[in-house]
This record gives C-alpha cells, structure tokens and sequence, in this order.
C-alpha cells in the first residue's frame, strides 16, 4: 500500500521581541504573504527597508524547519505571515524648563509559516 500524504504539513518559525515597531514590520510582512519562498526570499534581498533583513532570517529558518523535516523546498510557499505587538519599552526625553516627554520603543513578534502546494 502506497503512503500518500492526504493532511497538509507547514513549518513555522517566529522571532519574539524584535526591536522594531510592528507598523513597520507589517509594510514587509503583507509584501511576502502568498509568494513562493524563493520569491520571498529575492523581494526581501533587494528591498531597503530594515525590516526585510529581520524578516528574512524568520523566513529563512522556517524553510531550514522544513529542510530537516525533508519537504520539497522548490514547492514551499508562505502560507502565514503575521506581526504581533510585544511589550513596549517606556522611556523619558528631557524637555526645556524641566519637563519630560514619553518615548514609546515598540517591539514586534514576527511569525511566519511555510506550506507545501
């Protein structure tokens, strides 16, 4: 009787409390959601943005998830990429004549999931 895989497997990797503001992660998240990972993969090497490079070691470790698991690479995809918020960093900017104005440092949780088609 001939094994047949009838249940999609996807392999995810996340990188938690990462020092950059989810709204700018996401700019980069919503352009490689859907893509083939090789395609990911170039769009994130010539995009300019700092958070294609963080993005891009998430991405990378979840198809080397998927590598050791023994998937077809030239068939995976990104079937979930998302940023959650982290906790928030609250920090102080002296002002003039004593006064004190809130610094917000955002951090993110980047997650993102490969499939095979």
């Amino acid at each position: 009787m001939a094994d047949t895989k009838t249940e999609k497997q996807d392999w995810l990797a996340r990188h938690r409390f990462a020092r950059i503001a989810p709204r700018k992660a996401r700019l980069i998240i919503d352009l490689i959601r859907g893509m083939p990972c090789s395609t990911a993969m170039d769009a994130l090497r010539f995009n300019p943005k700092r958070a294609s490079v963080l993005v891009g070691t998430v991405l990378k470790s979840a198809m080397a998830n998927a590598n050791e698991q023994e998937a077809d690479m030239s068939k995976l995809y990104v079937s979930e990429a998302r940023v959650d918020e982290g906790p928030v960093m609250k920090r102080w900017q002296p002002k003039d004549r004593g006064r004190a104005h809130p610094i917000l440092k955002r951090t993110s949780h980047l997650i993102v999931r490969v499939s095979e088609r």
